[in-house]
């Protein structure tokens, strides 16, 4: 009966996949590990290092046992490890998936000197004084007044939207663009909501509330019947 390969061994224009059967022990699975990349290693003496990716399927590793297939193929000649994949998501990586999806309520005034940061959306029930700072991973909402600095999708989302019940900022930032405050001083007896977005020429736009219902569907996530 042939022998089940835990290790399979695949050459791309990139450099090579290593496949690594998740079902079998560690211990042999590392054993196997050594024994193909030994065979396969090449004789050839050069500067040049071929780049591995490693693909675990549902196997979870912990951080040693990273380290530890990293340091296995990194001892054979010119290989370097790229990338180790795994379909397993960690306890971590669900924690900071679910703060980052999480809408995070808070009522309450952001004075001069104050900055307050969540990881996720953000409704702040309050207003943002001039000198006070709102940061978010993700959307920002106010519901009040922002005259002080709004800065939404820190981590790099360009999707993300900033808005407020009066839009007065010092500053609106989204992802890593900026749009400073407006030139002049609106109308006090504006009433109506406005949110701010990335257009396609990469600038902030500050507009009606309700243009966001075409732009960013995604903000509907209610997904009921009718």
């Amino acid at each position: 009966m042939k022998k089940r390969q835990n290790v399979t061994i695949k050459g791309t224009k990139d450099g090579i996949v290593l496949h690594l059967d998740d079902s079998c022990s560690y211990e042999e699975l590392k054993k196997e590990l050594d024994e193909k990349l030994s065979a396969n290693q090449t004789t050839e003496v050069g500067r040049h290092l071929t780049p591995v990716k490693v693909d675990v399927g549902n196997r979870y590793l912990n951080d040693a046992q990273r380290e530890e297939i990293k340091d296995l193929i990194r001892q054979k000649k010119n290989l370097m490890v790229d990338d180790i994949e795994s379909n397993v998501v960690t306890r971590a990586e669900v924690d900071k998936l679910k703060a980052e999806n999480e809408v995070v309520t808070v009522s309450r005034i952001i004075r001069s000197g104050q900055v307050l940061e969540v990881p996720g959306d953000l409704l702040l029930i309050g207003d943002v004084n001039p000198g006070g700072t709102v940061i978010a991973g993700g959307n920002i909402f106010i519901m009040g007044a922002l005259k002080g600095i709004a800065h939404a999708g820190v981590f790099g989302n360009d999707q993300a939207v900033i808005t407020a019940s009066s839009m007065q900022p010092a500053q609106l930032r989204i992802h890593d663009r900026i749009n400073r405050a407006p030139d002049k001083v609106q109308n006090n007896e504006k009433r109506e909501m406005e949110c701010a977005y990335i257009d396609d020429n990469h600038q902030i736009i500050v507009d009606r509330l309700q243009v966001l219902i075409n732009l960013r569907p995604n903000l509907n996530r209610f997904e009921g019947g009718h």
